[in-house]
């Protein structure tokens, strides 16, 4: 299955910004944890999350990099 630069951007770009949306939601809701447990859970699991949303950013901008970068044999 080939998917283009072009959606491989969209892709990427949109699961990043769920992605932060599941982490921030995640920080945000730390505060009203009272258990030391549940909130050193619920830490890592808002940090995995956030790191899926900057890897899926970083994919995103590796495709765009290349979909702006000439091709061999084209000028820029």
């Amino acid at each position: 299955m080939k998917i283009s630069l072009q959606a491989t951007i969209l892709i990427g770009a949109l699961f990043a910004v769920a992605s932060l949306a599941v982490a921030v939601t995640g920080f945000a809701s730390l505060g009203g944890i009272t258990d030391p447990v549940q909130a050193a859970d619920s830490l890592g699991y808002a940090w995995f999350w956030a790191f899926l949303g900057a890897v899926s950013a970083a994919i995103a901008a590796v495709a765009w990099w290349m979909s702006r970068t000439p091709k061999r044999g084209e000028e820029a």
